[in-house]
């Protein structure tokens, strides 16, 4: 199909098609987590497994370059009316989590597969070990709940009966389950139908040859966008708080390389495979999606026009050494993967804010908190689990603009539940909900706000599970003398003499009265927050967004009496000192990178990368624990000997290296 004008037509049918697939599921499905939150997908894609089509107003926005291909591969003779499903995410990887549970129909034309209609929800409870399934505590994925490996859920339009008795038997609530499934069926058979039109509007070749253009489209537009970019090698590193339960710092690392019109992912210097749940299941793909969502984010920010498919993908080549957070090997737990993917969409940002500092923005919030509770309704007589809310926090601070407030940049598409039905469905009370005064970093454009949230519960012995906390120690950085953002935290009681401040924990079991309140963290600011506007600041104190104290201290601007006093704010802007550097990574992180410099990192890279996968986790732990008074790579070599002679039994590089020919 080489007519562009028929070409676009067909990437409008295609996306309409992916459209209706995503209201077909929003309007049928059971869980709040899929019908309000919109935690799902759905797809089109061609007779390989590679998306061509997603919709843009519903839905999560982070698989538009997934390609279904080996899962596809692992299911034998495919028939009209079959779906396929998995939920297993070392079988096939196209799961990257055992909640999310993915389908795919193949669509027949004159007797041969043309296409494939596909899609995920996330179901609010697997089994496992924990309400909902998901924890930073887990440390295998056989605690996450019940794992199917690629194989028929639907044969020739029947469900099959044992596949489902066994969801019933081992998950906490099978209606929602099994109804979100259902809706997702209904939403292939939608797909099916629009597919089955395009092929008789455009023909059997003609829909073929035009789906591949669409991909060659896509791969021209990604390319054209980074030959605007200049060429060079761009480093950067990010911390998750924790990398188990109250434990070190989980660090990302990567090098940017661009050289004309593709590029180079180098996450080599990333942790080793963690002893959590916080493992991303990349399954070694060097264009894995999960890998590249920063990067569709940064591509989409640069041209909005973009087509959304597999060939974005193309460009981009990513290393992630195997036994690596980023691609663990079975059975490393994975369940709380999207914490780790909002750093990792975090280091992309930066190192890409490196190369085109002009028109990226500060950091986001990358903590899209996600928080459910399983507790029994005296209404019903029931035990209810339910997701609750996700608490997002704010975008960073735009080449243009202000951050959005609370709904931060890459995670702005799960949307929140109305209070009114949450409170109908679970047997909570809502005591707040609204946004954090003073927690976006302060620039010349704002970050923007933190979300707040608390509730009360009712019944004793109340499992609250809140996945992705992060950034209660290391905050969202800003840019080009923007500040960084506020922390995110979780307390229980606040305001009380009870009051417990959880830190980084994502669970807790509260009691009769009991107030849960989760504060997400801000955005960062961008730009000297000195040469903000007086005017601005004046509105921020006005809405509530900025404290008068906050504005006098960083913004350098006086106010009395609801105004600004301009004279005094003259002389206090003049004494300010601006902060140099490309970035701003706040008192915490500045500390701790004193103690951890790159050189200690890249020292401990060595030694864990010579060790074999299932002792990595382990001696970074012990190397930790010996670095109290140490720093830099002196202290790591030192810490490490220490830890070789308490511990003999780790293997020597050169054995490993023995056992490995």
């Amino acid at each position: 199909m080489s007519d562009k004008m028929t070409l676009q037509v067909l990437a409008n049918h295609a996306r309409a098609a992916a459209e209706n697939m995503a209201h077909t599921l929003h309007r049928t499905a059971h869980s709040a987590f899929v019908k309000e939150t919109q935690d799902f997908t759905v797809m089109l894609m061609d007779r390989h497994g590679d998306t061509f089509a997603v919709p843009m107003d519903l839905g999560a926005t982070w698989y538009p370059g997934l390609s279904y291909r080996r899962a596809i591969d692992m299911v034998e003779d495919y028939r009209p009316g079959d779906v396929a499903f998995t939920n297993d995410p070392y079988s096939g990887h196209v799961a990257t989590h055992a909640p999310d549970t993915h389908l795919w129909k193949p669509v027949f034309h004159d007797g041969e597969i043309v296409a494939w209609t596909g899609g995920h929800i996330h179901n609010t409870d697997m089994g496992g070990a924990v309400p909902a399934s998901l924890s930073r505590s887990l440390t295998e994925i056989h605690q996450e709940g019940v794992r199917f490996p690629p194989m028929k859920l639907v044969n020739e339009g029947v469900f099959d009966a044992q596949i489902l008795r066994i969801m019933e038997t081992n998950v906490r609530k099978p209606a929602l389950n099994i109804g979100d499934i259902k809706a997702l069926v209904g939403a292939l058979n939608t797909g099916e139908r629009k597919v089955h039109a395009m092929l008789a509007r455009f023909g059997g070749q003609g829909f073929l040859s035009g789906v591949a253009a669409l991909k060659d489209q896509a791969e021209a537009q990604a390319r054209e966008i980074l030959r605007g970019i200049p060429d060079g090698d761009y480093e950067f590193a990010d911390y998750a708080d924790e990398d188990s339960d109250f434990a070190n710092p989980c660090r990302l690392r990567l090098t940017l390389r661009i050289r004309g019109d593709s590029a180079e992912l180098d996450f080599t210097g990333s942790d080793p495979q963690l002893g959590s749940s916080l493992n991303v299941p990349s399954g070694g793909d060097p264009r894995h999606t999960i890998l590249l969502v920063g990067v569709y984010y940064v591509l989409y920010t640069l041209n909005p026009r973009l087509l959304l498919n597999t060939g974005l993908t193309r460009p981009f080549t990513c290393i992630a050494p195997e036994g690596t957070v980023l691609n663990p090997v079975a059975p490393a737990a994975v369940g709380m993967r999207s914490l780790t993917c909002a750093r990792l969409r975090s280091v992309i940002f930066g190192a890409f804010s490196q190369a085109i500092p002009e028109r990226m923005p500060a950091a986001p919030a990358g903590n899209n908190c996600i928080v459910n509770v399983m507790t029994h309704d005296e209404r019903s007589g029931q035990k209810v689990i339910a997701a609750v809310n996700p608490v997002v926090g704010g975008g960073g601070g735009m080449p243009h603009r202000d951050g959005t407030n609370g709904s931060g940049a890459d995670a702005a598409y799960l949307k929140n539940t109305p209070i009114e039905i949450t409170e109908t469905e679970v047997p909570v009370e809502f005591v707040k909900y609204s946004l954090a005064r003073d927690t976006g970093g302060a620039g010349r454009w704002r970050g923007g706000l933190a979300t707040e949230m608390a509730f009360r519960v009712f019944a004793p012995d109340t499992r609250i599970t809140a996945r992705n906390r992060d950034r209660s120690r290391f905050r969202p950085w800003g840019v080009l003398g923007g500040r960084a953002a506020g922390l995110a935290e979780m307390v229980v009681n606040p305001g009380t003499p009870d009051a417990r401040r959880m830190g980084s924990a994502d669970t807790a079991i509260l009691q009769p009265g009991d107030v849960l309140s989760i504060r997400s963290a801000g955005g960062g600011g961008r730009g000297d927050p000195m040469s903000r506007e007086t005017w601005r600041v004046a509105q921020d104190v006005a809405r509530g967004h900025v404290s008068k104290e906050a504005a006098r201290r960083d913004y350098g601007v006086v106010m009395r009496g609801g105004e600004v006093d301009e004279t005094a704010t003259a002389a206090l802007r003049a004494k300010a000192r601006t902060h140099d550097g490309h970035f701003h990574f706040g008192p915490e992180r500045d500390a701790f990178e004193a103690q951890w410099t790159d050189e200690a990192y890249a020292c401990l890279t060595d030694i864990l990368m010579a060790l074999p996968v299932h002792w990595r986790f382990f001696v970074k732990t012990e190397v930790f624990r010996r670095m109290e008074s140490r720093k830099g790579a002196e202290g790591v070599n030192a810490a490490y000997t220490e830890t070789r002679e308490r511990f003999p039994d780790i293997p020597h590089p050169h054995t490993h290296a023995e056992a490995a020919e």
